[in-house]
């Protein structure tokens, strides 16, 4: 537990590699899990051969760059990072008017609703896993002044369940939110059904998180998952993309992929099949 003061952030980055970053230096890289992910390639700075080396260099380009875990954090982006990425999703579901707050987790604020498709790209772009994180009063101020909501000051906890508790207390309806693992999905599926759930950074989950996931969530990405292409790939409705692949499991799921397509200029090809469909380039291993 982080004492008060303190300024720490842990991150799971490419493939679960655990990252700890305090007052804007990164001090920790775990072991990497995997060692070949295609995503990992089109990074602005890219990771071609995945190592410690490789993955400190990447996380002090986002350090630099946008100020990742520091107070500069730029909270802002229009620009796409993936084609079917959640936060592009999101912001496209924003944009057609399906979604009017996303609860999502920031570094630097913790959990967070916002309310626009420029702050969900800004935060949600650009982060990886965050396991924990500090308050950093400069980057809750940001979130706030461009319409978001930020759920613990003092603490920046990490609490999907009441960020979508405080989404609804703030007005909202047709909430869109980030999890992780099936307890705070179950959570929120039991407490807010209508809320839209989209399960994020799966690399690692075992089957019986995987099962418990297909029963409540709406959108999962693939990540390097093994359990997420065996246990809910063959459950899907719609899978977008197939080294990184997103699945969605219902009709709402469905609608939200839909409508990136419809706003997307890239050419698309669509056929039916069973699914999951795996591309010639996935993550390797799958954990």
């Amino acid at each position: 537990m982080v004492g008060p003061g303190c300024d720490e952030h842990v991150i799971e980055a490419i493939g679960r590699c655990r990252v700890v970053i305090r007052n804007g230096e990164v001090v920790e890289v775990g072991e990497p899990q995997i060692t070949d992910c295609p995503l990992a390639k089109r990074f602005a700075v890219p990771v071609e051969e995945i190592s410690k080396e490789a993955i400190r260099a990447n996380i002090e380009h986002r350090i630099k760059a946008f100020g990742m875990c520091t107070p500069r954090r730029d909270v802002l982006a229009t620009e796409d990072f993936v084609g079917f990425g959640a936060s592009e999703l999101l912001s496209s579901g924003m944009r057609a008017g399906m979604i009017d707050a996303a609860v999502l987790a920031s570094d630097g604020a913790g959990t967070v609703v916002v309310t626009t498709p420029q702050v969900v790209q800004g935060i949600g772009g650009r982060m990886s896993g965050l396991v924990s994180t500090t308050p950093i009063k400069e980057v809750m101020d940001r979130i706030e002044t461009h319409g978001g909501f930020v759920l613990d000051h003092q603490t920046a906890k990490l609490d999907q369940p009441a960020g979508v508790d405080l989404a609804v207390k703030k007005g909202y309806r047709n909430i869109a939110v980030t999890v992780a693992g099936p307890d705070a999905a179950e959570i929120i599926r039991r407490n807010y059904p209508d809320t839209l759930i989209f399960v994020v950074h799966t690399s690692g989950l075992s089957e019986d998180e995987a099962r418990r996931l297909s029963a409540v969530v709406d959108l999962v990405t693939g990540c390097a998952s093994k359990a997420v292409r065996h246990i809910i790939g063959p459950k899907a409705l719609l899978q977008a993309g197939a080294s990184i692949p997103i699945f969605a499991l219902t009709t709402r799921g469905k609608e939200l992929i839909a409508r990136r397509i419809v706003e997307s200029k890239a050419p698309l090809f669509l056929k039916n099949s069973r699914l999951p469909v795996t591309g010639d380039q996935e993550p390797r291993p799958l954990v």
